[in-house]
């Protein structure tokens, strides 16, 4: 997901409305990151507010990208004591067929994952989408007040078409924005952290929200609250190839790999020939790239990690980064290891995830074909 998506929400309440932003620059981008410094100032008053919706698609073991591009995020605002929805969206890669004759190893290597990097089941819901009857349910109306047009224009799913390896588009990705909205809105979900290329995911989500309470008014109380987006600050961390790092391109680190292969994986990362190590992202990608992977396991400034590697050339940084990453990830993989020993407790784990979020759905449910006067 990923699911891997604004304006504004309930901040004070599920339901309760706050200052509304402006959305019409670019992605919304301005407006979003001006919203999320507030919305961040709310959190540490008030973490009980809100309820976030987050999560992945199950399409491979993640890599330290997602990790403080996302996971590290997650396991905050939980330790704050917000609460969370953390969704393994495994209806959502049913599109690719290599990956959905592997669904079962890769999710639990998801759940895996996320409990390794600190994800507390007992503060975290964590579900999956087929096992949520309900949340699939708000799909058809959901549908029903969107466009052809508006889902086509959407240029997130322009991407994933784009990217897709499949002859032709199939209906299921066509309706990611709507089925999205569905994820986030079943559990009343009125926070999602997102990078700002999903932000029209969020807005369509917004719309719908909006539509569905005018729509079916349910005695003046709005049934969904419109989330808003809090976007991250996270630095876009290169692959060993020097793009972006990514399961697909086979240039990530997973935080699952062992010692020896992440010291392989770095020893093959592209740098360029210039032996003074600089951090310059802008005229220096790839050495920067690597500079900044050993700042952030480090939990230091990537000017300094650079000045003191200095003149000693990409050998030295590599050793560097080689280090810090192993250093970084060794408690990651020291807990993982402990929880693929008991697998039994890993599907209990996400078994009564499952339990709490059906119970969450199928009362939002409840009150959406009530709000419609569907109920028989």
């Amino acid at each position: 997901m990923t699911t891997t998506s604004a304006a504004s929400a309930a901040a004070t309440a599920p339901n309760e409305p706050i200052a509304a932003t402006d959305a019409t620059d670019a992605l919304g981008t301005s407006a979003a990151r001006a919203r999320s410094a507030v919305l961040e100032e709310r959190i540490r008053r008030e973490p009980g507010r809100f309820r976030v919706l987050t999560g992945d698609r199950p399409t491979g073991r993640l890599h330290l990208g997602h990790y403080f591009g996302t996971l590290h995020n997650r396991v905050r605002l939980q330790n704050l004591g917000v609460e969370q929805y953390l969704i393994i969206a495994d209806y959502q890669v049913l599109t690719d067929r290599d990956i959905a004759d592997r669904l079962v190893e890769y999710v639990e290597g998801l759940l895996l994952d996320y409990l390794a990097v600190g994800i507390d089941p007992d503060r975290t819901t964590i579900f999956t989408h087929s096992a949520i009857p309900a949340l699939n349910q708000l799909l058809l109306p959901f549908l029903s007040l969107v466009s052809v047009a508006e889902l086509g224009r959407n240029p997130t799913v322009k991407d994933e078409i784009a990217h897709s390896r499949q002859a032709a588009v199939s209906g299921l990705m066509f309706t990611y924005p709507a089925h999205q909205a569905a994820d986030i809105l079943f559990c009343k979900g009125n926070l999602v952290p997102v990078g700002q290329d999903q932000l029209p995911h969020l807005e369509l989500t917004r719309t719908i929200a909006r539509r569905f309470n005018d729509r079916y008014p349910a005695g003046g109380h709005p049934v969904f609250p419109e989330p808003d987006a809090l976007l991250s600050a996270a630095p876009l961390l290169l692959g060993t190839d020097g793009t972006k790092m990514s399961k697909s391109r086979g240039n990530s680190i997973a935080l699952a790999a062992t010692a020896d292969e992440t010291a392989k994986l770095i020893r093959g990362a592209k740098t360029d020939a210039d032996r003074h190590i600089t951090y310059d992202p802008r005229t220096r990608p790839e050495v920067s790239g690597l500079v900044l992977l050993a700042a952030l396991c480090q939990d230091r400034d990537p000017h300094r990690v650079a000045e003191e590697i200095g003149t000693a050339g990409a050998a030295a940084l590599k050793r560097t980064v080689t280090e810090a990453v192993n250093e970084f990830l060794a408690p990651i993989r020291a807990r993982r290891a402990e929880y693929a020993r008991d697998l039994g407790q890993v599907r209990r784990i996400l078994h009564a995830g499952n339990e709490r979020a059906n119970a969450v759905a199928d009362a939002t449910l409840r009150e959406v074909r009530s709000a419609m006067m569907s109920l028989y």
